[in-house]
């Protein structure tokens, strides 16, 4: 088969790799429908998260079964199936608990931006749809695997409720999408922050009321001036940077919630900053798949449409220039069609 490969900072290539094979009776293979680059790949694409030796990229995918394990009876082939970016056993204490992106058992995917992938944890992983979806829905079934569903996670962890005010920290694909989840979840007052107009514009599409320029003080400073001094009921953090966490836990009211999604890099929190201004932090790896019946059948009945952050379509094979024009910002989001 073929498939994207880091080799170094900025060296990612398209390659002729193995077929994947059953490993494990749980595992289950599946033919890649839609995958695409997502906003943490360009981590080490960046040179920000370290390339020790060439290795599969991706961890976004939808697609038919294949081949199931001897174990797996929840799916089989011939199904169009969405799943985690952490797979899960869907059966342990931390499961259980709604938190399978923590399952005993997880392994993150890392090989999907290719045309066959293996899902470890198939059975707990793989959600199926009754039918085999219009092609119109598969990149919001795609974003729903990731993006939509780290979304969902940032407003469920600021505890977003009716009526309440939002603020979304960063204009990604993730940001994008807790646009979405913010609105679904009943706030009133969606606030987004965002430099660029093709995402301001999306932003808005989704249901932001209004929209920051600023950054750093001067954002936090606009913040409480939309929010009468006080700040926002729930912030969403989809960065990951030092700055944008600080700017998430000041634009909180006391009394407030942060829910923080993305990966942090060089973030550090001041404990005793935290302590006094009464603002709630939660965050990590998304519980994808708790989500994952919800969001398919919003995806389905047309409630949402997070595909829409997909504004650049390539083959699998330029893959590449998926990468070149996300990190560029030529791009939200590419989506990569075998």
């Amino acid at each position: 088969m073929r498939g994207a490969v880091i080799h170094a900072p900025g060296d990612i290539r398209f390659e002729t790799l193995d077929d994947p094979k059953i490993l494990h009776p749980t595992d289950a293979i599946i033919r890649t429908a839609v995958t695409c680059v997502c906003g943490s790949d360009l981590w080490p694409y960046r040179g920000l998260e370290p390339t020790d030796e060439p290795h599969p990229m991706g961890h976004e995918y939808v697609g038919f079964v294949e081949e199931v394990g001897s174990e797996v009876t929840s799916v089989k082939p011939g199904q169009f199936v969405i799943g985690s970016f952490a797979t899960s056993d869907n059966t342990c204490p931390n499961c259980r608990n709604g938190f399978p992106s923590n399952c005993l058992h997880r392994e993150f995917m890392s090989t999907c931006q290719a045309d066959y992938v293996r899902i470890p944890n198939a059975q707990g992983t793989l959600v199926a749809t009754d039918e085999i979806p219009d092609e119109r829905f598969w990149p919001g079934l795609l974003a729903v695997s990731d993006v939509m569903g780290t979304g969902w996670w940032a407003a469920d962890a600021a505890e977003v409720k009716p009526g309440s005010t939002a603020v979304v920290v960063g204009d990604g694909a993730v940001g994008l999408c807790a646009v979405i989840a913010a609105k679904e979840r009943g706030a009133e007052r969606i606030i987004a922050m965002s430099r660029y107009e093709p995402r301001q514009k999306l932003g808005c599409a989704f249901g932001a009321t209004d929209i920051v320029t600023e950054r750093g003080e001067e954002g936090v400073a606009r913040i409480r001036e939309l929010t009468g001094g006080i700040g926002a009921d729930s912030v969403l953090e989809c960065v990951g940077t030092e700055q944008s966490m600080q700017q998430a836990l000041q634009s909180a009211r006391p009394g407030g919630n942060v829910g923080f999604v993305g990966v942090p890099h060089g973030v550090a929190i001041d404990g005793q900053e935290l302590f006094f201004s009464h603002v709630g932090l939660r965050g990590g790896p998304a519980p994808v798949r708790r989500y994952l019946p919800d969001l398919i059948d919003r995806v389905l009945t047309g409630a949402i449409d997070p595909g829409k952050v997909f504004d650049l379509t390539l083959p699998l094979g330029q893959v590449t220039e998926g990468y070149k024009a996300m990190d560029e910002r030529r791009a939200i989001k590419a989506l990569l069609t075998p």
